[in-house]
């Protein structure tokens, strides 16, 4: 009965873990979704910039106070040169989702978000000219097709939106190609909760003047929406600080279990936001869209399996 007692506290400590993860994933997705499409809160840059704010005070109290991980230094000018470029490509990343949900439903945004495994392995060639098998190639051509099909049916399509979404999945696969270069060697190397420690106050002095000059007076209108409703500033709040912690679970699973384990969750918890979304928001689905959903899932399923045992 002893022994029993700490490995069944394990597996609660580990459920507990996956479903915190689940909930801040798929809750800033629609808390994103709900801000900036039906709430009518328009700068996705402004937004971006308050998750980044978050992530950085955050960061440092869950690193230098609460001792969450080891701190770890940066040691070099290149090291922080590397660790700017990479949030600049972060912040991109960001802004381009965000900015895809005013225009497209959670559905379609999820379907697109899932072609990532296909920019990964495209930009691996184009940067480090990686091969990988023909096999690994041929799971990519399901999740593109079924984009291609998802985007056919989708009934609120928006191009602009369509092209920002695209462009947000390209920039955090070529994010994570590029840290894997960037930061390969044993004294570059930073856990993912101290990157972001570095990381986030580099993207706030980044979006700062890009949400000053693209989303003008954006301070003060924030200032009078907030007087006006003051569910709207508890809003911001906790739509930035599940930012963090979709960063801190994500590290936190991923140190529990296995990258391979987080890979397999993330494909479920995309169906299971879908899902939500619909549910919540009422978008108008059809069959052929779900349907090409449901290949581009089945393809990156495919693309992981292929991946693990070539390794």
């Amino acid at each position: 009965m002893g022994s029993k007692l700490p490995a069944m506290k394990g597996r609660l400590f580990t459920i507990g873990l996956i479903s915190s993860w689940y909930f801040s994933n798929i809750g800033v997705l629609l808390l994103n979704k709900y801000l900036l499409s039906n709430y009518g809160f328009k700068y996705p840059i402004f937004l971006t910039m308050c998750h980044m704010t978050a992530c950085a005070l955050l960061s440092y109290i869950g690193i230098v106070w609460l001792k969450l991980v080891p701190m770890q230094t940066i040691r070099s000018r290149s090291q922080l040169m590397k660790i700017a470029a990479l949030s600049v490509i972060f912040s991109t990343s960001v802004v381009g989702g965000n900015i895809s949900l005013r225009f497209l439903p959670v559905s379609f945004n999820q379907a697109v978000g899932a072609t990532t495994p296909f920019f990964t392995a495209l930009f691996a060639y184009l940067v480090t000219f990686k091969r990988e098998a023909w096999i690994t190639y041929a799971t990519l051509v399901p999740v593109v097709a079924g984009v291609v099909i998802a985007s056919g049916g989708e009934p609120s399509f928006h191009l602009y939106g369509f092209i920002m979404c695209i462009g947000a999945t390209a920039a955090r696969a070529l994010k994570s190609v590029l840290q894997g270069i960037l930061l390969s060697s044993e004294g570059e190397k930073l856990n993912s909760m101290n990157l972001l420690l570095y990381m986030a106050p580099i993207a706030v002095l980044v979006l700062l003047p890009a949400a000053l000059i693209m989303e003008p007076n954006v301070m003060s209108i924030c200032v009078a929406l907030t007087r006006q409703d003051k569910f709207m500033a508890f809003l911001l709040i906790v739509n930035s600080a599940m930012a963090y912690f979709v960063n801190l679970t994500n590290f936190l699973v991923t140190k529990h279990t296995s990258a391979l384990t987080l890979q397999v969750l993330g494909n479920a918890k995309g169906a299971v936001a879908v899902v939500v979304s619909i549910l919540l928001f009422r978008n108008p689905v059809s069959f052929i869209g779900m349907a090409g959903y449901t290949l581009t899932v089945i393809g990156v399923i495919l693309y992981g399996e292929s991946k693990r045992r070539l390794k």
